[in-house]
């Protein structure tokens, strides 16, 4: 049985659970470099293994042509980093100080953990409305998802009336996306007009699938076992009514898990982690890494995920290898980006 204790100094932390996450550990655990993995302690909308635990078929990653369920993917991963090593605590960090070397990390009960690299895989939390029935749909794949991408092909919504809650740029992307499978496209946007660019605006307006409720919200999703429709308030006069769908696609943003990190590393001015090197997992802080997620607001896919994990493992080994724990120690920071 493996010891998850932390070790007096660890090679590699891993702070997330996802596809990246688990991704990394798989590669830094067969680099030997003994990866300690935070995988989280849970919340009410984020558990151990990231938002593909809410997503009952995935049948858009690699490998099997039958689709495979979420939570199934994250649990094959998890699996996998284990039988090369890794060692795993179920709680979340709660602070971080890089400005000591080596690295400090405090879990959310009271671990303290002193690392040489860290590997930032903290995902990000798709932004919900927030009703009951909502999150209860959408955790048990009852027709209500945040990833249009992720779901919309899904067989369930094929010829179906389809709803999209939002009013950005986003919300235009899942509503034209989806019109490829749905038999309607609903948008619900709580103004008159949008907030998304006017390009992508005007493209969803002109398509013949789309319709559009303005000033409209969303108070209530309707269904027991599936959705069966939304209630809706009006904004400007109060007027509430109720439309039948058969699928809720909530396009509002995602919140990137970097609360924790305070002011240690750079960030976007959206909350993202900011990469300091192109085509590289590099932060801000030297021996600091981030993927998945918690750095991509661009592609938010399982797949590219996994893939940025694979790259900041790498990266992480060979800055270690390369001699960038003892410059860090002497001070000498420009260790070479290879």
């Amino acid at each position: 049985m493996t010891d998850n204790t932390p070790r007096e100094l660890e090679h590699v932390v891993i702070i997330g659970s996802g596809p990246a996450g688990w991704t990394a550990a798989v590669y830094a655990a067969r680099a030997q470099l003994e990866p300690l993995v935070f995988e989280g302690a849970g919340s009410r909308t984020m558990i151990p293994g990231g938002q593909l635990m809410f997503t009952t078929e995935v049948e858009n990653y690699p490998g099997f042509k039958e689709g495979i369920t979420g939570p199934e993917l994250m649990m094959e991963m998890r699996a996998q980093a284990q039988r090369f090593g890794t060692r795993i605590v179920t709680e979340d960090i709660a602070e971080v100080d890089f400005q000591q070397y080596p690295f400090v990390l405090k879990s959310s009960r009271g671990k303290e953990v002193r690392a040489e690299a860290v590997i930032l895989a903290t995902g990000a939390n798709a932004k919900w409305i927030g009703l009951p029935n909502e999150e209860r749909l959408a955790q048990s794949g009852g027709g209500v998802s945040a990833c249009a991408v992720c779901d919309g092909a899904l067989p369930a919504f094929r010829n179906k009336v389809l709803a999209v809650v939002g009013g950005g740029d986003s919300a235009m992307e899942d509503a034209i996306y989806l019109t490829k499978f749905a038999k309607e496209v609903v948008i619900i946007h709580r103004r008159d007009e949008f907030r998304a660019s006017r390009i992508m605006a005007e493209r969803a307006l002109a398509d013949e699938k789309i319709r559009v409720e303005w000033n409209k919200v969303v108070t209530e999703v309707l269904g027991d076992d599936v959705i069966t429709g939304l209630r809706l308030q009006d904004t400007v006069t109060g007027a509430a009514s109720e439309l039948s769908v058969d699928g809720l696609f909530v396009a509002i943003g995602h919140q990137p898990n970097t609360a924790f990190l305070g002011d240690q590393v750079a960030l976007k001015p959206n909350g993202y982690v900011e990469m300091s090197v192109p085509w590289r997992t590099n932060t801000s802080v030297p021996g600091v890494f981030a993927c998945g997620d918690v750095m991509d607001d661009y592609y938010k896919q399982a797949i590219s995920a996994a893939g940025t994990g694979c790259m900041a493992a790498l990266d992480a080994e060979r800055w270690l290898a390369h001699g960038g724990a003892e410059a860090h120690v002497s001070g000498k920071e420009e260790v070479a980006v290879r």
